[in-house]
């Protein structure tokens, strides 16, 4: 019989460690998993799904004014924002639900309290210490906001999701991806959004063609981007709030979201007091198979800082769970991840920026296309889309594709196969065309910029 309680035990049931819990279990293990809050993590309770959810809705302004040129007569459209959170909420209950059910079915002990760390082989959790094999940190990440006078007026995203009232006038302090997220939402549902961002342009990380083309279309839905500014202090009056800014001006607003970054949420559960290296910010540092400085302690997911993205987490805890239950050593690899912004319009990208690209010392071919999508030569909606193909000159290997504009999500997914078996330019140019879409641009493009 074992000396332990369980063979694993998994701190946080977020999707990552949810993964790794049920296939775990299915390799004939013991499992255990610990969530403070609510199963399916930041991803299904407070991130993507709630997200795109709101993004959805925002949309739907736009489509009421396109359809009339298309022969619609759409009456009065009222948006009620209290409807949008009851039917968001019911949706995140629903898949909160799900999540539970599944590791119900794979038989997995669900202790929904927090857990900390107590040695490496014993959890402390509800009030009692249990003792496993192997542990398994899963813990994700948590919006960070700086320390400035009259920060405790401002919400995040996870508070953006359940304010009681659509603001009129928002504030997204920040320039990542869910502060380009949240401005298109606020502005879609009626609000008028200010973006302050202390950097050059939006995006930092992305391919530069994609940051200005985004910039300028955001710009032209009403969504004011400033950049090289920042905010000094907030300032509260009655249910107006006043930002002081680094350049010495004032804006007013109902609202301000601070977006400026999230940090590993691995504080207080005791990985110092055994032993795991962390670095500065609070990421657990791990080696290619997630193990941590204690050989039986892994980690996977935001809460090690590496590529922090849904799939990417679940993907390293299946990895995780393979490897160490069930004989069947492999690694995730973190090279050529696509990832999508859903910003208004929406981004896809995959591989190498052409920054990038030229920074590992490639001599490059860069292909372009910027047009007006079929749809909008009637709507008459000031819209464009940009593709980008980042090549290779000699080998002509596809290193990135960019795209910016309607559906950019879903095309850059299929793309991403392509890119990722090491595709080349040749190879794009030989795929027919499928008409008329904008994805045929990508096999199209014949000219170098």
């Amino acid at each position: 019989m074992s000396q332990f309680d369980y063979d694993l035990f998994v701190i946080g049931a977020g999707s990552g460690g949810v993964r790794a819990a049920r296939v775990a279990a299915g390799h004939g293990a013991r499992v255990a998993i610990a969530e403070e809050s609510r199963v399916g993590g930041t991803c299904v309770i407070r991130g993507c799904v709630p997200k795109k959810l709101l993004s959805y809705a925002a949309h739907f302004h736009e489509d009421f004014e396109d359809s009339r040129n298309y022969g619609w007569t759409v009456g009065e459209a009222r948006f009620d924002w209290s409807t949008l959170i009851a039917n968001k909420d019911k949706e995140i209950d629903r898949l909160n639900s799900i999540y539970k059910k599944l590791l119900s079915g794979s038989k997995v002990d669900l202790l929904e309290s927090r857990a900390a760390l107590t040695d490496p082989h014993t959890v402390e959790v509800a009030g009692k210490r249990v003792t496993a094999k192997q542990i398994l940190v899963a813990v994700g990440g948590w919006p960070e906001q700086p320390q400035i006078p009259g920060i405790e007026h401002a919400i995040t995203s996870n508070e953006a999701f359940h304010l009681p009232a659509l603001p009129k006038e928002v504030a997204i302090v920040g320039g990542g991806y869910i502060a380009v997220e949240f401005a298109g939402i606020f502005n879609g549902l009626g609000a008028k959004v200010t973006q302050l961002y202390r950097g050059e342009q939006i995006l930092r990380g992305f391919d530069d063609d994609v940051r200005n083309f985004l910039a300028v279309e955001m710009g032209k839905k009403g969504i004011a981007i400033r950049t090289k500014t920042e905010v000094a202090r907030i300032e509260k009056s009655g249910a107006r709030l006043t930002l002081h800014l680094n350049d010495g001006s004032r804006m007013t607003c109902d609202a301000v979201m601070y977006a400026t970054g999230r940090r590993p949420k691995s504080d207080g559960i005791g990985l110092a007091e055994i032993g795991v290296a962390v670095k500065p910010d609070g990421a657990i540092i791990v080696d290619a198979g997630s193990r941590t400085s204690v050989p039986n302690i892994h980690a996977i997911g935001d809460c090690t800082n590496r590529v922090n993205l849904t799939p990417v987490a679940i993907r390293e805890g299946h990895a995780y769970a393979d490897t160490v239950f069930g004989n069947k050593p492999w690694q995730v690899d973190h090279r050529t991840i696509a990832s999508a912004v859903f910003s208004h319009p929406p981004a896809g990208v995959v591989g190498l920026s052409e920054a990038e690209a030229r920074k590992d010392g490639h001599e490059l071919d860069i292909y372009k296309a910027d047009f007006k999508p079929l749809k909008h030569t009637i709507s008459g909606r000031d819209e464009r889309t940009l593709m980008k193909l980042v090549v290779e000159r000699t080998s002509q290997l596809v290193l990135g594709a960019h795209m910016v504009g309607m559906d950019a999500p879903e095309i850059i997914q299929a793309i991403a196969i392509a890119v990722k078996m090491g595709a080349t330019k040749a190879q794009f140019d030989a795929a027919v065309a499928v008409h008329p879409t904008a994805a045929e641009e990508f096999v199209t493009m014949r000219t170098p910029a």
